[in-house]
């Protein structure tokens, strides 16, 4: 599991059919309260937006969060932190 802030959104004209309605956003990792590289993620909430801290989960994990059988996903925003206490 890992955290991040919502960077942007990603526009695609081509999606696996797993992924049909599910936004695919931006999101600068951070790690050690600096922030690090950027990573495309599902947002499996449906609810992230813009600054938002979020928490993610990866590899496996992430494919699981939706409802199709195999979803190729390797990040998906699975929660909220409500305070970032971190300098940044």
């Amino acid at each position: 599991m890992y955290t991040g802030k919502v960077e942007g959104t990603v526009v695609s004209t081509v999606k696996s059919s797993g992924l049909e309605g599910i936004p695919l956003l931006v999101v600068r990792l951070i790690e050690n309260g600096k922030k690090t590289g950027l990573v495309i993620a599902a947002d499996a909430t449906r609810q992230a937006g813009m600054d938002d801290f979020v928490y993610l989960i990866g590899s496996r994990e992430a494919s699981r969060m939706f409802r199709a059988p195999f979803v190729p996903v390797d990040a998906a925003i699975v929660g909220f932190i409500d305070r970032y206490y971190e300098e940044l």
